[in-house]
């Protein structure tokens, strides 16, 4: 009976996959994961299930699109009876580890992991006690006062991360003393971070070495700007964000980035240290990415790619020839398909993945290039304008098509046009390519059945938090942030 690899999980949040030196940046800072990208295989058409963290962190685990199990915005709740990665891991042996972010609510905090350590920053319940970030506060969402307060300083959800590659890198060396003492039973860890997710502040060194070398955004907003897209902009605030703002939040946002790279390569190093290298799985990916003042926009929530598109590297030393760049298009959920059969685990239910790993080692294998992405939100949050908003992308191919209910939809040709700034949606030239792109869109998705369960969820939600108000349940797997901790340099 063969050994199965271990392994090594590194998810951060909010990452845009072009900032990074293996993604062809070349004012970035990742050593690490470049050096990572050189010795693995380097994913250039991976996509997110949602362009928004809580539904896209939940597809991840469970290897299922948002509308598969009604869980498409940050105050939705995972049904717990749905299996995910660390349960399909722990049937066969494993006992599956998280440090850090994982950003699930409801009372099961754990989705599968045996053990879990240092936690998220973030409440647990729908209408929990929030967390203060002082002069900070509002600026690690929507509204105008990220990229407003922005700059050099310091944010607690560094704080949170150095704790969270401190407790990463003490487990690699017990499960490498567990090793020299002759435990070969093999590992899963996985490592949450909340960098480079906003608020886009970061230490002065970092950000004196960014500030004037980041250049400025370099896709402008549309002359035919969509309507949905014209309105986030002007309802969030940011139709008229200054140069001096947008420079100084972009030169902040690489800095995290550069400093999320430090992390990355100390728990590589200890699991260099440990003797665990060889035979450890090591991946690196994040939930969604950021615009970063392209097109007018900042943060996620759109299907364009800065926003829906994400760095994914792959390294396993005994299995694959490091140094390659892939460009088929896949999903996270793909992802999730692929390491449960590289682990020898089995195959989660109902599963909407697939397995990419003959990818791995044979280019020739068959793959369909196609994959699709949905945002939804049900317009509670006060960031989101009161609007219930349903949207999905398909990529297949050269082609991506984004329905917008409500709207019209946009189509781009993604060989011709990388940058998404001609749509082709309503040219008569390009009819049977949107026709069949919607048909296959819709095929399985009903967006008037989404927006009316939306408008019910809001209803829930409201008791659910006006409950957590009153009865202030227990908080598990916290992190304690202090809102003293955020500050700004200037």
């Amino acid at each position: 009976m063969t050994v199965p690899p271990n392994l090594l999980f590194l998810w951060s949040d909010q990452h845009a996959q072009s900032v990074a030196g293996c993604y062809g940046d070349a004012i970035a800072e990742t050593p690490n994961l470049d050096r990572l990208a050189a010795e693995g295989i380097t994913f250039e058409g991976a996509y997110c299930p949602s362009p928004i963290c809580l539904p896209s962190r939940m597809s991840l685990l469970t290897a299922r699109h948002p509308y598969a199990q009604s869980c498409w915005t940050n105050q939705d709740i995972l049904p717990s009876g749905i299996p995910t990665l660390a349960h399909s891991l722990g049937s066969v042996g494993f006992r599956p580890t998280l440090i850090g972010r994982m950003h699930s609510l409801g009372p099961d905090q754990l989705r599968g992991f045996a053990q879990r350590e240092v936690g998220d920053h973030s409440t647990n319940w729908i209408g929990g006690r929030m967390h203060d970030l002082g002069v900070l506060e509002k600026a690690n969402d929507p509204y105008r006062e990220s990229v407003r307060n922005s700059g050099p300083g310091q944010c607690s959800y560094e704080l949170h991360d150095h704790d969270v590659t401190r407790a990463a890198c003490e487990l690699l060396a017990e499960l490498g003393r567990r090793r020299a003492g002759g435990d070969k039973a093999p590992f899963a860890a996985v490592v949450g971070w909340l960098l480079p997710h906003p608020p886009y502040v970061c230490r002065l060194d970092a950000f004196d070495r960014f500030k004037d070398k980041v250049a400025p955004p370099h896709i402008p907003v549309p002359r035919d700007e969509h309507p949905y897209l014209k309105w986030w902009r002007e309802d969030r605030g940011i139709a008229d964000v200054s140069m001096d703002e947008t420079m100084r939040a972009r030169a902040a946002y690489y800095g995290l980035v550069a400093t999320l790279d430090a992390m990355i390569g100390r728990i590589l190093k200890a699991l260099e240290d440990a003797g665990l290298a060889e035979d450890t799985i090591v991946v690196y990916t994040t939930d969604h990415g950021d615009h970063l003042g392209n097109r007018g926009l900042w943060w996620k929530s759109t299907m364009y790619d800065e926003s829906a598109r994400i760095p994914l590297i792959i390294r396993w030393p005994s299995r694959l020839a490091g140094g390659q760049r892939r460009p088929e298009i896949l999903n996270s959920i793909d992802l999730t398909a692929t390491l449960l059969q590289a682990l020898e685990a089995p195959a989660i239910p109902y599963s909407q993945g697939r397995s990419f790993l003959p990818l791995l080692t044979n280019p020739n294998a068959a793959w369909v290039d196609e994959t699709f992405s949905e945002y939804v939100s049900d317009g509670a949050p006060s960031w989101s304008g009161g609007r219930v908003v349903v949207q999905r992308m398909i990529r297949s191919g050269r082609w991506k098509l984004v329905y917008h209910h409500g709207h019209r939809p946009e189509l781009f040709d993604l060989v011709d046009d990388p940058r998404e700034e001609t749509d082709l949606a309503e040219r008569g030239s390009h009819a049977a390519v949107r026709g069949a792109l919607l048909e296959k869109l819709l095929a399985d998705w009903n967006p008037e059945a989404i927006a009316r369960l939306q408008r019910q969820r809001r209803e829930e939600h409201a008791l659910l938090a006006a409950w957590a108000r009153q009865v202030a349940p227990k908080e598990q797997y916290r992190w304690p942030l202090k809102s003293g901790d955020n500050w700004l340099a200037r």
